[in-house]
């Protein structure tokens, strides 16, 4: 781990702001960590991060890859397996 301190501003409340999950007015508390600005609903507690410009961060989008492993899938009792066996009859 790093040894640098991590800097976080005062929790401040933003006028006129509107949540964009519950279109709460006046709910949205912003901080700062390290120079990265993050906002947060108290009435329904959204939570994202905002980039230099002001907009929100996307998260990672769920993939097969990235979810495949947190619910596994059960196998569907239809599916049957097939196997192909070489003819030996046939040659080439």
């Amino acid at each position: 781990m790093s040894d640098a301190p991590v800097t976080i501003t005062a929790k401040r409340f933003i006028a006129g702001a509107v949540c964009p999950a519950c279109s709460e007015m006046d709910k949205i508390q912003m901080w700062n960590v390290d120079g990265v600005p993050n906002r947060e609903c108290v009435a329904c507690g959204y939570a994202d991060t905002l980039d230099e410009r002001g907009n929100s961060v996307p998260k990672e989008l769920p993939t097969r890859v990235n979810t495949s492993a947190l619910k596994p899938k059960a196998p569907d009792p239809k599916v049957q397996a097939v196997q192909f066996f070489p003819n030996p009859k046939l040659k080439k």
